[in-house]
C-alpha cells in the first residue's frame, strides 16, 4: 500500500484516510432535539420535521416547543439533520439535549 503525503490539509479534510479503513459503529444513534420555533407554525414545522429521515415528534407545546427525537445511523447522519432542523423557516434553536450510541 503506498503511503499518502500526510500534511495539513489533507489531514483536516480528512484526504488522508480512505474508505476501506472507516468503521462504522454498530448499531446507530438515538438523540433528542429541543426545537424553539414561532407557535404560530409549530404545525407546518411538525410537518417538515416528520418528513426528514429518522425524526418524530415526541412532544408539543404550544408557546413553541417541541421535542423530536432522532434515529441517525452514525454522528454524520445526526448532525446533519439537527443542522436541517435549524435551518428551517421560523425555527428559533434547535439544541441536542440528548445523545446515545446502541449497539
Amino acid at each position: 500500500m503506498a503511503q499518502a503525503k500526510l500534511d495539513r490539509r489533507a489531514l483536516i479534510t480528512g484526504r488522508v484516510l480512505s474508505a476501506d479503513r472507516i468503521v462504522p459503529p454498530p448499531g446507530g444513534e438515538i438523540a433528542s432535539i429541543l426545537v424553539q420555533a414561532r407557535p404560530e407554525h409549530l404545525g407546518d414545522l411538525e410537518a417538515e420535521i416528520t418528513a426528514l429521515e429518522g425524526c418524530e415528534i415526541y412532544g408539543r407545546d404550544a408557546r413553541g416547543k417541541l421535542v423530536v427525537v432522532v434515529d441517525a445511523p452514525d454522528a454524520g447522519s445526526l448532525g446533519s439533520t439537527l443542522n436541517a432542523i435549524q435551518c428551517l423557516p421560523h425555527v428559533y434553536s434547535a439544541a441536542l439535549v440528548f445523545h446515545a450510541i446502541e449497539t
